[in-house]
């Protein structure tokens, strides 16, 4: 059987990064406590040095080496910034392999921190066989993202911090990709004594993963690591092939039920941090509030939501939030056929106008649709305020006389 952290391993981390982290205290959602209805608070790691939880698993491990050691990671984002920032508080020489498709962001903030990045692997499987070797063969120190017990017992202080900031909590929500923050969290929590009375309930932990990299998921079903044949999902941080057996073991032990989201919950999610929380979030540390606002986290009690990273490319995150209003129903896409004469597209657009929509595309067509002579087809995209709000579009518009339907 694997080993697992225990609590004195999490709080012995917490005293070596005194002074390291950044203070991002668990603060409550009054927004979303009224759309959840329950209290919903938010430990917002997304404003964490590097922009996500990483650094305290880096920092722990590596403050540990002997002085001058070499540490060496593989990584496509925040695991490369957390280890980066690490090797530069402790100084030490870091070299980060990333794949060859890693957003330029990203490299660029790894080099920020003084770390050597080189671009090698198609994947990131690749970056991370040949980070291996080039530590072995150099004498460095290979820091892997969530398979070591010093990388979870600074994840776990995470926990620590939970229990402090938020000590009613029913539930408490963890991203889930290696398992290496469930793990700790859940560790922290499982061995914390309570801060009041012996027969408080402690707070359950559950683990958010995507429904396109279900990883735990998969190991918890069949009670060992289970390497998945692909994964396709948004949520690149948590895109990981296979747990360990580490990891797996404090799941199994500590953690009470992992859930998955989908592509379109984690769309409405990023907007719903955007929108009401006004935090960038990516795709990864955005999966607790899908589940959240899916409404697949049990009970009535608050609920910690772990937003744990915000490391997210300018530009993706413009199409992510696009994906996001369309999985919202903000966005309403009409196809309206009307006669094929002067005037039918400003009947069209005035019937839209006086309820109150703003069009943002019109396409007009004649040519190549299953439409009768003389008529054309007009393709209108509109914003709405969601779903319903679709249908009441559609029926007013037919009242008005046209023939709408909506292209999905």
């Amino acid at each position: 059987m694997s080993s697992l952290v225990t609590v004195t391993a999490i709080r012995a981390a917490r005293e070596r990064l005194v002074g390291v982290l950044q203070s991002v205290p668990t603060y409550r959602s009054d927004t979303l406590s009224r759309l959840a209805g329950r209290s919903v608070l938010i430990k917002p790691e997304f404003r964490q040095r590097t922009g996500s939880f990483k650094i305290r698993g880096a920092f722990n491990l590596i403050s540990r080496l002997p002085p001058g050691q070499e540490v060496v990671a593989a990584s496509a984002g925040n695991h490369a910034q957390g280890v980066a920032l690490a090797a530069a508080l402790t100084g030490r020489a870091a070299t980060i392999f990333m794949p060859e498709g890693a957003s330029l962001p990203k490299i660029n903030a790894t080099r920020g921190y003084g770390a050597t990045v080189r671009l090698e692997g198609s994947i990131l499987d690749d970056a991370i066989g040949i980070a291996r070797d080039y530590a072995q063969a150099c004498g460095a120190t290979f820091v892997p993202p969530f398979d070591d017990l010093d990388v979870i017992a600074g994840q776990g202080t995470l926990g620590l911090e939970v229990l402090e900031e938020a000590p009613d909590a029913e539930v408490i929500l963890v991203p889930v990709g290696g398992g290496g923050l469930l793990a700790g969290v859940a560790a922290a929590v499982a061995g914390a004594s309570p801060s009041t009375s012996s027969d408080r309930r402690r707070p359950s932990v559950i683990g958010v993963e995507a429904a396109g990299a279900p990883t735990m998921s998969a190991a918890l079903a069949a009670g060992r690591p289970v390497p998945l044949t692909s994964l396709s999902t948004m949520a690149d941080g948590i895109a990981v092939g296979c747990v360990s057996d580490t990891t797996l073991a404090h799941a199994e032990n500590f953690v009470e039920a992992v859930v998955t989201v989908d592509e379109e919950e984690i769309s409405r999610a990023i907007l719903l941090g955007v929108e009401r929380l006004k935090a960038v979030v990516e795709p990864a540390g955005a999966v607790g509030l899908g589940a959240l606002a899916s409404g697949l986290v049990p009970g009535t009690g608050p609920v910690v939501v772990v937003l744990s990273g915000g490391n997210v490319d300018p530009l993706l995150l413009a199409k992510l939030i696009d994906h996001g209003l369309s999985a919202a129903g903000r966005y309403l896409t009409l196809r309206v056929v009307v006669g094929d004469r002067a005037g039918s597209l400003a009947s069209v657009t005035a019937d839209l106008a006086r309820l109150g929509l703003n069009v943002l595309d019109v396409e007009h067509h004649r040519n190549g649709r299953p439409i009768g002579v003389g008529q054309v087809e007009i393709q209108v995209t509109v914003e709405t305020r969601d779903r319903d709000h679709h249908a009441e579009v559609i029926a007013a518009l037919e009242a008005a006389g046209h023939h709408a339907t909506e292209v999905l």
